[in-house]
């Protein structure tokens, strides 16, 4: 049995997990999930990364998208609309169901993290799903016209605006939820998946104890790079990199992780990397980590586990 704890943001994240499922026991798993992306919409709380994982493992998730519940309906947002509502982010039927169920739990006084798990165990899944804190975190963008919520800069304004700033808003003030620092230490194996390393992993690594957990655990520390070829697969992480004064590569991810980080994944692409971030300390592995199918997902979690010797299912 090998305990196996992963740091995830959204969909590439989501994607991972699914060929991890597939060669790992699923008890063994647990998923840290980013929450700075969560937001309040229609008096509703909305947690996109937390959902997207879950729908995902669930079997539930509109593959085409990599979010929301395939086959989902929209004839509230649609009546919403006609009252003047904002409608920019879609809300399906069956996703509102979620965000009411969580947000009447939360006005009851249970924890996100509590919520979590009535959640996913109603989904039937068998993985833990850990919210990175129960408090308020949420990640801003500044841009030249002011400072909006992430959300807004990536799905109302399509990622347009040019990022001045990265801002986790009240991530001083948060702590983590206690299961998260004893997953790390108490883990054999610590996976980074495949998210954006600013405002995903980024945002996990800000609230305290967590980078200082992963430095002082005794498992391996196995991170995916996400950008592939000096772009990401998905979202506006070279953007969100730029900003911050980040050169767009499989390096620069390296070098964020580098005080934790025993291997690094990337793709065939970045060979010509290898050199770069092997002279950080960082041991390197190459394989596919474009996951266009699920075999593509499995063959990834493989490669993954077998870069610190942990044989797959």
């Amino acid at each position: 049995m090998n305990k196996i704890t992963c740091l995830a943001g959204g969909v590439g994240a989501a994607r991972f997990l699914q060929g991890l499922v597939k060669t790992i026991s699923k008890e063994d798993i647990s998923v840290v999930v980013n929450t700075g992306d969560d937001i309040e919409f229609h008096g509703l709380n909305v947690s996109p990364d937390l959902d997207t994982i879950m729908y995902t493992l669930a079997g539930i998730v509109d593959e085409k998208k990599g979010w929301g519940i395939r086959r989902d309906t929209f004839h509230c947002l649609e009546a919403l609309e006609e009252y003047g509502c904002e409608t920019w982010f879609k809300l399906g039927d069956k996703d509102l169901a979620t965000h009411i169920y969580r947000t009447s739990l939360l006005k009851d006084g249970l924890s996100l993290s509590e919520v979590t798990s009535r959640l996913r165990q109603s989904l039937g899944l068998r993985a833990k799903i850990l919210p990175m804190t129960n408090d308020k975190v949420e990640t801003k963008i500044a841009t030249k016209n002011g400072t909006i919520h992430f959300q807004e800069y990536l799905v109302k304004r399509g990622a347009q605006d040019k990022v001045i700033n990265v801002i986790f808003d009240g991530v001083e003030k948060a702590h983590p939820v206690p299961e998260v620092i004893d997953s790390i230490m108490d883990a054999d194996l610590i996976i980074v998946c495949p998210s954006n390393p600013v405002v995903s992993i980024g945002t996990i690594l800000s609230v305290k104890g967590v980078r200082k957990a992963l430095k002082e655990t005794k498992a391996a520390v196995v991170a995916i790079s996400p950008i592939v070829g000096g772009a990401p697969i998905k979202g506006p992480a070279d953007k969100l990199m730029r900003s911050s004064g980040l050169e767009v590569s499989a390096y620069s991810v390296a070098k964020l992780y580098r005080d934790f980080l025993d291997v690094f994944v990337v793709d065939h692409i970045d060979r010509g990397e290898r050199k770069r971030i092997e002279a950080l300390g960082v041991r390197t592995v190459e394989t596919n980590t474009i996951m266009k199918t699920l075999i593509d997902k499995i063959e990834l979690a493989r490669a993954t586990l077998e870069s610190v010797n942990i044989m797959p299912l």
